[in-house]
């Protein structure tokens, strides 16, 4: 691994030093809800863990300023980049009348909030595919340099919904960027029992679109593959299928057992590869980071969860009333 390869992609030491600490705010928070959610204090989870290498990488490659996210349920590295706060994530977690994706009304991980441009999503899965389509469309009808930014899982992506967004963005040339986070399962089902192909982005080419496979335990690699799927939108070449192979180390959510489908040994291995440790070493190997800047921004990162964790579980629910705001007119 050569010492400056966030360079070579066009990134500078304090961007990938941000992105550590992105992903390392995410995984914390992720620890910090599985403890809350067993001790009681929070109902579910869903969980980021071993993924928060393809959503910041890929993050950070967007126009974080003027795109629009659509992410799915375990993206916690892609809202965190695009402005969500861990109180935001608090707030949701416990679901508190301040929750800015839906004021306490929907499960955790129902990603939206209007001023970072990240749109709700829905429980049913991918169903936001075709609502990136349709925000891509919207941009250019309005004559905006934007394009939006999709994820969904691998089991996903077998949904309707996935072929008719994929399908209509690629007719029409839109700036859509499709990222499968790839992480082995659909809740208990392994990718062969999933799909028949060796690669989700094999799928792109009966859409007319690019396909790539990435390393999604770097975060370089993402940012490098996600980048050019954003150059190639913003030049009107239309959307692009980017994969990333990671692997899920917790269960599928706080109410899954994924001992009855999985071995210990399976999940222990695949823990080796666990990116924040692999980016956490590549920086040091660069020189910039080491022992001690590292301890700073990991207390650091604590704090930050702890207020935020405080200050979500003290916060007030909404009324009972407000269960009926945006639902009829006022």
């Amino acid at each position: 691994m050569g010492n400056n390869r966030h360079e070579a992609v066009g990134l500078t030491d304090e961007q990938a030093i941000d992105m550590y600490k992105t992903m390392l705010l995410a995984r914390k928070l992720d620890e910090r809800m599985w403890l809350l959610n067993r001790s009681g204090k929070i109902p579910f989870v869903i969980s980021c863990q071993g993924q928060e290498a393809a959503q910041v990488g890929a993050a950070f490659a967007l126009d974080r300023e003027n795109d629009y996210a659509l992410p799915y349920y375990r993206d916690m590295g892609v809202v965190l980049a695009f402005g969500m706060t861990a109180k935001d994530l608090m707030l949701s977690a416990f679901a508190k009348a301040e929750d800015p994706n839906s004021g306490g009304k929907q499960m955790p991980s129902h990603f939206g909030q209007k001023k970072n441009r990240i749109v709700t999503g829905s429980s049913p899965v991918t169903t936001q595919v075709p609502h990136a389509v349709g925000v891509a469309l919207a941009g250019r009808l309005d004559k905006k340099d934007i394009a939006t930014f999709v994820t969904f899982g691998e089991g996903s992506s077998n949904q309707g919904d996935f072929h008719e967004g994929a399908n209509f963005a690629a007719v029409h040339k839109l700036p859509v960027i499709f990222m499968c986070e790839n992480n082995k399962y659909a809740i208990s089902v392994p990718y062969e029992k999933q799909v028949a192909c060796e690669n989700i982005s094999d799928r792109a080419v009966g859409y007319g679109m690019p396909g790539v496979t990435v390393d999604g335990n770097d975060p370089l690699e993402v940012y490098k593959a996600v980048k050019e799927a954003r150059e190639r939108a913003g030049r009107g070449e239309g959307p692009t299928l980017i994969e990333t192979i990671s692997y899920r180390l917790t269960p599928h959510s706080s109410d899954d057992d994924d001992r009855s489908y999985r071995e210990r040994e399976e999940v222990a291995e695949a823990k080796k590869n666990d990116p924040l440790n692999k980016f956490a070493q590549y920086l040091k190997e660069a020189g910039l980071l080491d022992d001690q800047s590292e301890k700073q921004m990991s207390d650091e990162i604590t704090t930050i969860v702890n207020e935020a964790t405080d200050y979500a579980e003290h916060a007030p629910y909404a009324d009972p009333e407000d269960a009926l705001r945006h639902v009829y007119a006022e």
